[in-house]
């Protein structure tokens, strides 16, 4: 099982599952989300700098790395980013964590201001790698955008179409998305023991099935709970800080910092020239915006 160097890996029961979670580091409780198709080891190259100031949480979410991946159901709350949110606050809560720093990428960013907005007296600051919120990226959405995000209409298929396609070959299409979406095209970025790891969870259906309703979720009940907030005039309370990068998915828009500024008071943001795997493509822009942001 691949661990993160100097951190522990355990595993801790949280609102019905159990999640893998790595641990190290003293200091204010800093965790940190994982998006698709990877696992809590994309934080292998800033997680060590982020533990010399903070106690350093990396669970790897439910459906992916070693965690439990609960069969999906007909509503896909199962793997709604709420539900997801509730995993991360009862992990704090079998920490005796009462708050904590969050800093989410990708799938992971969106179960982290879900738990901002759900649950804002859990979260101290909230830190966004590459995202938009999920109802943006729908209302956003053009030819452009649905070349570039085809996986979202794709993995959000009724099952088994997408886990079938996948599952024919999944080792292959888990290094064609990861390739395609870094800025120089190619897996080198990528630690070796990080991307074993992708490949490792790829081959396991249960785990595609996971995935695959992880994007049902997002096409449906968090779209609607990001439009329900919407049009309630709900925003973050918590400080956010949004790293973008200059050839990922928020960039398209045009617009990436201005469109988190109607979801959240307080907003900074700070971009990377790299592609949308910030943390493995560009960890020192990783560090230097976020480690600061975290202190303040």
């Amino acid at each position: 099982m691949s661990t993160i160097e100097g951190f522990l890996r355990r595993r801790i029961e949280t609102n019905g599952i159990t999640l893998s979670v790595q641990e190290a580091g003293e200091g204010p409780a800093l965790i940190l989300l994982h998006g698709y198709p990877q696992n809590g080891m994309c934080w292998s190259r800033v997680a060590p700098a982020f533990a010399e100031r903070f106690h350093v949480i990396i669970p790897d979410l439910r459906g992916y790395g070693h965690s439990d991946a609960p069969e999906d159901d007909a509503g896909h709350d199962t793997y709604s980013k709420r539900t997801m949110a509730r995993d991360i606050a009862g992990l704090m809560d079998a920490l005796h964590l009462p708050r904590a720093h969050v800093l989410g990428h990708d799938r992971g960013a969106r179960v982290a201001y879900r738990l901002a907005f759900d649950m804002p007296e859990r979260v101290e600051r909230l830190g966004i790698v590459e995202i938009l919120p999920t109802a943006d990226y729908w209302r956003n959405w053009d030819a452009n955008m649905g070349m570039a995000a085809y996986h979202w209409t794709f993995l959000a298929q009724p099952a088994p179409l997408p886990e079938k396609m996948i599952g024919a070959d999944p080792v292959f299409y888990i290094d064609w998305t990861l390739r395609s979406w870094t800025k120089e095209k190619t897996l080198h970025v990528f630690p070796e023991e990080a991307l074993a790891s992708y490949h490792a969870q790829a081959r396991e259906p249960e785990r595609i099935a996971a995935m695959c309703a992880d994007y049902r979720a997002g096409a449906t009940i968090d779209r609607a709970l990001d439009e329900a907030d919407r049009a309630a005039g709900r925003k973050i309370a918590a400080p956010l800080h949004f790293l973008w990068a200059e050839t990922g998915f928020p960039s398209r828009t045009g617009k990436p910092a201005a469109l988190w500024r109607d979801w959240a008071v307080e907003v900074t943001d700070t971009s990377c020239a790299c592609g949308h795997f910030a943390m493995e493509e560009a960890p020192h822009d990783v560090i230097r915006a976020f480690l600061p942001f975290f202190m303040a």
